[in-house]
Parts: structure tokens; C-alpha cells; sequence
């Protein structure tokens, strides 16, 4: 099945050059792009298998993957390593990305137009077979329509008061951020809503 980790060629060449290291260090690969410009960028989104990473551990991942590259030079020019954590957020770029966040608002795009439009917005509903389900307005009706996964060009969360309280209280119950965190990252949160 494929994926939307890596778009281009050269994205996809990285990823098959760092994903034994980054999988043997016990994380997922999110998603991969590098950007053009003077200097180009290198961005790489990770996670563990339960949906999070610390800053620590993208730090190890930069040391692991630029060992690496380094060794196989994909990358002709000088350029700069990013490693960050998917954020709530979160890019959806796997199959199993849109029946883990079943009944979340997500905004979809296609490669080409599907009766007449390319971008959908609306509650996810799951996965059947390479499906994606996505529930949206049809003249002012909802209606569930289901999108091939190799149809979709960028998929992403789109970030709620839902998800938000969501996944702070995963990431609580986890013991991931204790109380007194909880009531900061909130306003955080709140902050940069205001200002989207």
C-alpha cells in the first residue's frame, strides 16, 4: 500500500536510506520533505508507536540519521536536519492514520478533481478496504464518501477543541504531562487558536 510519508523522489530515496535506522530505534516515520532554498531543509516528522516522542529522542533521531546520510550523500548540497514530533495537528499520511482518528475533523486533498473539487473537510469515518471515509456537506446534507487512499495528495487533522482536549488527556493519563503542565499547554493552545 503506499503512503504519503514521502512525496517526491528524492523524499522517498531519504526514506529508504534513514527508516531501518529510525525503526530500529524503536520510532515511526511520519512524514519526510525537503525542501529547495539557499540551504535546503530536511524535515523529518517521527513518532513512537503510541503517538508520541520527546524532544530528547528527536534529538537522538538527528544524530542517528545524520551518521547516516552522511554515508549515502543523497543530498549533494549542505542542508539543515529538522526533527520534530507530528503535533496535534498531525499530517494523516498512512492507511491506518484515518481509522486511528476515526470521528476527528480532518481536511483532505486530492490529486485531481473528484466530482468537481479536490479539497474535503469533515469528521472522519474510519477505513474500508483502501478507503478512506469522510463524511461531508452535500447541500446542507451530511453525506459519507469514501476517497482511495493512492486518490488523496495531503490529509491532515484539523485542530479542534475536541482533539485538543483529546490528546492532552491521552498524553495525561499516560503520564506523559502532569497538572500542573496541563493548565499551561491549554493556554498555549488557546493562544495559537487565536491567532490562526
Amino acid at each position: 500500500m503506499a503512503d504519503m510519508i514521502a512525496k517526491a523522489a528524492m523524499d522517498q530515496r531519504i526514506r529508504e536510506i534513514i527508516e531501518p535506522t529510525v525503526e530500529g530505534m524503536g520510532f515511526e516515520i511520519v512524514r519526510i520533505r525537503l525542501q529547495g532554498g539557499n540551504t535546503p531543509l530536511l524535515q523529518i516528522m517521527a513518532q513512537k508507536a503510541d503517538g508520541t516522542i520527546e524532544v530528547d529522542e528527536c534529538a537522538q533521531i538527528s544524530t542517528a540519521v545524520s551518521a547516516v546520510l552522511d554515508v549515502e550523500d543523497p543530498i549533494l548540497d549542505a542542508y539543515t536536519l529538522e526533527v520534530s514530533s507530528p503535533g496535534i495537528d498531525r499530517p494523516l499520511t498512512r492507511l491506518k492514520d484515518f481509522g486511528q482518528w476515526d470521528g476527528y475533523i480532518a481536511k483532505i486533498e486530492t490529486e485531481d478533481l473528484i466530482d468537481g473539487r479536490r479539497r474535503f473537510k469533515g469528521p472522519l469515518q474510519g477505513i474500508e478496504g483502501d478507503e478512506v471515509l469522510i463524511e461531508i456537506e452535500n447541500h446542507g446534507e451530511p453525506v459519507t464518501i469514501g476517497l482511495k487512499f493512492d486518490w488523496l495528495s495531503d490529509a491532515k487533522l484539523v485542530l479542534t477543541d475536541d482533539l485538543i482536549r483529546d490528546v492532552l488527556r491521552a498524553r495525561k493519563d499516560a503520564g506523559q504531562i502532569d497538572e500542573s503542565q496541563f493548565d499551561e499547554v491549554e493556554q498555549i493552545v488557546g493562544d495559537e487558536e487565536g491567532d490562526a
